[in-house]
């Protein structure tokens, strides 16, 4: 292999294949933001429920929990392509239903439930599918920057999307807005029709042969990664980070600009809800770059250590642009960690249960985020969503001090 090709920044960006998914991913990606958006705007608006925000992060996950590990292995047995495209047509969907409850003003809870829960199962098709085709449009040298750049599309589009969102409930307001944002999903559909993909290849009477048994192939995966101690340190890091904190101060993010003083549909509230993305972007950006942060299990550990400390300040600190600053460094720190987290999983999972061991990491670093819609949503909504964030962070990183103690400070002391 030639080294220099495999340190070479954004290596991956030189295959074609690549090049198309990653624009498709960050259209698709920005569409969802937007979603987010105008959809937790509404919903606040209408309801002022801390507790329907916390539904909201509960149903956009808990697919991932249930059919993170089925899907992936679905995508060992059927194309990936076609799996993806069922999620942009999910994804469709939901916003066309969202944009006829505002038009007819007629927007009831169980309705925006029942749209978040179709949101929610609509991800699940798109993420894990995604990473399993990302194995057949790069080559092997390819996949950590693959990787890599992907974690950092994601948050290009969670960077876009916000600012293309608060953009589209100024200038056409948020029912023809959402309407039109169902057209966003289109280009990844369209492209997916015949985009590269190695399944073509493969022996249809081999690979339905592979069974599916739901719960049992949770439990047996699970057994297997535990006896690989990168995977199983990464998988129990992003599935700890998932549930305690996840994304779901994003949900929240409503209530937090409007203690801020900066509640309203503009500028402001934008720049609010982009700051860690922007964070993110940076991060991505470095990691992209040769010999800047190598992946290592210890480190995706610290530097998620230091994610909890930033948003611990972000929920008790009364100040908007120190707020900015921190949601900026809390995005750069959690792209840093999950993004490596990720491609040791990638890079370490065996080939035959590759659909499986990534469905499971999906299962923990996704499906766990509906955790986070108790502990931060709803909860939050007893004592206040500040005083929630706070303990939650807090809590994770006493987690992360075990993790640390049992995979690398425990494991040193047997060594000698």
């Amino acid at each position: 292999m030639n080294t220099q090709k495999t340190s070479a920044p954004f290596l991956a960006l030189s295959n074609k294949g690549f090049r198309a998914l990653i624009i498709t991913y960050i259209l698709a990606m920005m569409a969802d933001n937007i979603e987010h958006v105008i959809s937790y705007w509404m919903m606040y608006q209408k309801f002022h429920s801390p507790e329907l925000g916390g539904f909201a992060v509960l149903s956009h996950w808990l697919p991932f929990l249930f059919f993170s590990v089925p899907v992936g292995m679905l995508a060992e047995r059927f194309d990936p392509r076609r799996l993806i495209q069922i999620g942009m047509l999910l994804f469709s969907s939901a916003s066309i239903g969202w944009g006829y409850f505002f038009l007819t003003d007629s927007l009831e809870i169980w309705a925006a439930m029942l749209l978040l829960v179709l949101h929610g199962c609509a991800g699940v098709f798109w993420h894990t599918s995604t990473q399993i085709l990302l194995h057949d449009v790069v080559e092997k040298e390819e996949l950590p920057s693959a990787v890599r750049l992907l974690a950092t599309a994601r948050y290009l589009g969670i960077l876009v999307g916000p600012g293309v969102g608060g953009g589209i409930l100024i200038a056409i307001g948020p029912s023809y807005g959402i309407i039109l944002n169902a057209f966003f999903y289109v280009p990844t559909f369209l492209w997916l029709i015949n985009a590269p993909c190695k399944f073509a290849f493969k022996d249809p009477s081999k690979v339905l042969k592979i069974p599916v048994r739901g719960i049992a192939d949770m439990v047996n995966t699970f057994n297997e990664v535990s006896k690989m101690p990168i995977i199983f340190s990464m998988i129990l890091l992003v599935g700890a980070a998932s549930f305690c904190v996840g994304t779901s101060y994003q949900a929240q993010m409503p209530g937090f600009a409007h203690d801020l003083g900066h509640g309203d549909p503009g500028l402001s509230y934008s720049i609010l809800l982009a700051a860690d993305a922007a964070g993110a972007l940076l991060a991505g950006l470095i990691l992209s770059n040769k010999g800047i942060m190598r992946p290592r299990s210890s480190s995706a550990l610290l530097i998620a250590l230091l994610w909890c400390l930033s948003l611990s300040m972000f929920a008790i600190i009364n100040n908007y642009f120190y707020s900015i600053l921190l949601l900026f460094i809390a995005g750069f720190l959690e792209l840093a960690f999950s993004s490596m987290a990720q491609t040791l999983v990638q890079l370490n999972a065996p080939n035959e249960h590759r659909g499986r061991v990534i469905g499971l990491f999906n299962m923990f670093a996704l499906g766990m985020r509906a955790g986070s819609g108790i502990t931060v949503g709803l909860i939050g909504g007893v004592i206040g969503i500040h005083l929630s964030l706070a303990l939650s962070s807090l809590f994770l990183a006493v987690l992360l001090l075990y993790l640390i103690y049992r995979f690398h400070f425990k494991l040193s002391l047997r060594a000698k």
